[in-house]
């Protein structure tokens, strides 16, 4: 899987810079009484006094906050303004009043951000701009860190070993990043480690890695989100060791997901859950994705549910290697090499629920040479798991996957509808395998038989749609249709 200690990657493309909706930041949300501007000049005053003077006029402060140009910063230069802007913030942390800055292009370099900073611009015309060095915007052992409304290019410029992402924060309480613009970061867009908080309303494109790099974060929120044309992976929730994290990933549109570093998922995922127990996934579009458009591996308790995954490289929708607890319910996936994998019996992968999903157009054919039962079928699942009340439509290979070899226990598929594929439930009936119900479902246009049961990749009975699974004692077959 991917980690911190990915390498670097050239990313010079560049795009519009686009803003998104401005977060109003009051003096309630900074637990302070409302300054007035006197308030404000005369309590940073002394802490600014080695600044330069203001270049140009410029739109007033807001009654509730610093204008970073009247107390120095200055719009379109070409020289590092990130001295006088980090000068600014640690007055405004130790004042406890936030920063706004106005529109124009601001050229920055190594700001190392204090424990308390809002931060705050105009969408789209409030830039930062990286003008390479180490590190772009960067906070460690902070409280509070707050960005709205800015827009950060990262200029495809090198960040330094220690740094993973054009905006990074590490062991901070609180990190809210709202309706701001990231793009072109040679590493991770955002990187965070051990942070509490949200990203919301946010694009993030062109990053040479993933768009949002989160490990051992705590109780994330990552909602409402474009990410975008990235080298690796669109949003990740990591953690170095299993356990629980919490994170809610809602409402986002991921698109356009490589694997620039190749491999066989480690990356080129639209969203990936590693190690990170009781993470809900709900209501995204992820599309055109180089692998999975949702991957969990070793994420015990997921919730991955109505979700529109399109176009996915290989399969659509994973939980995988030593998970315990997944449900997978009411998405719809369109156009996959698989559809949903509840897989690794072997590694642990056990308890799933697949359910209401609408599955259609899988193709045989992955981004690397198949292996195992290769590619082609819509869902497959192994142990202490209930396939229930899914459509399928389209399959190249298999309908249904149920178990391999002789890991199989426990698995119930009910009340399915599979049409339009070679096989519709591939069973395995590997000397070991345990338990699987098929009863109640209906087939249409399964040209090679309705239920089979294969030894590893070799078909060894007649359709038992008709009978003859009384000859395997783990398999009960009844009430199924055949149009």
């Amino acid at each position: 899987m991917q980690t911190d200690k990915q390498g670097d990657r050239e990313q010079t493309s560049r795009f519009n810079r686009k803003g998104g909706r401005m977060r109003q930041i009051t003096p309630t949300s900074l637990h302070c009484p409302a300054p007035t501007r006197r308030r404000f000049l005369a309590g940073v005053g002394s802490a600014l006094a080695a600044g330069v003077a203001p270049v140009r006029a410029a739109p007033p402060a807001t009654p509730d906050a610093l204008n970073a140009v009247e107390l120095g910063l200055a719009p379109d230069s070409l020289e590092n303004q990130g001295p006088a802007l980090e000068r600014i913030l640690n007055a405004a942390s130790d004042s406890g009043v936030p920063v706004f800055i106005p529109p124009g292009d601001f050229v920055v370099s190594d700001v190392t951000l204090p424990a308390l900073v809002h931060l705050r611009g105009v969408p789209g015309l409030s830039r930062l701009i990286y003008g390479g060095g180490n590190h772009f915007l960067r906070a460690e052992n902070a409280s509070d860190i707050r960005l709205a409304g800015l827009t950060l290019d990262a200029s495809g410029y090198r960040l330094a070993d220690y740094c993973r992402g054009a905006v990074e924060a590490v062991h901070t309480v609180n990190v809210d990043i709202s309706g701001c613009n990231i793009f072109d970061s040679r590493k991770h867009g955002v990187a965070l480690e051990a942070c509490g908080g949200s990203i919301a309303e946010t694009s993030v494109s062109a990053a040479a890695l993933a768009g949002i790099y989160c490990v051992d974060g705590s109780a994330m929120r990552i909602a409402d989100n474009r990410i975008q044309n990235c080298g690796n992976g669109g949003v990740l929730v990591h953690r170095r060791r299993p356990g629980p994290d919490g994170a809610i990933v809602s409402g986002n549109r991921v698109t356009g997901i490589r694997a620039d570093d190749g491999g066989t998922g480690q990356h080129g995922n639209g969203i990936n859950v590693y190690q990170a127990n009781n993470v809900m996934i709900t209501g995204n579009h992820v599309a055109d994705c180089a692998f999975s458009a949702i991957r969990s591996n070793s994420g015990s308790g997921v919730q991955i549910v109505s979700n529109q995954c399109l176009a996915s490289g290989e399969t659509a929708i994973y939980s995988e290697f030593a998970f315990e607890g997944a449900i997978v319910a009411n998405n719809l996936v369109d156009g996959a090499a698989n559809g949903v994998s509840i897989a690794n019996f072997n590694e642990g992968g056990r308890l799933a629920v697949v359910s209401g999903n609408i599955i259609r157009n899988i193709v045989n054919e992955g981004p690397y040479d198949p292996v195992g039962p290769g590619f082609g079928w819509g869902i497959a699942a192994e142990a202490d798991t209930s396939v229930n009340g899914n459509v399928l439509d389209n399959i190249a290979r298999f309908g249904m996957l149920i178990g391999w070899g002789p890991y199989l226990r426990g698995v119930s598929v009910t009340d399915n509808i599979v049409r339009n594929s070679l096989i519709g439930v591939a069973v395995t009936v590997v000397d070991g395998a345990q338990g699987a119900q098929i009863a109640n479902n209906i087939f249409q246009n399964t040209l090679r038989g309705a239920i089979v049961g294969y030894r590893w990749q070799e078909r060894i009975t007649r359709d038992m749609i008709a009978g003859g699974a009384q000859d395997y004692p783990h398999l009960t077959v009844f009430g199924n249709t055949q149009l």
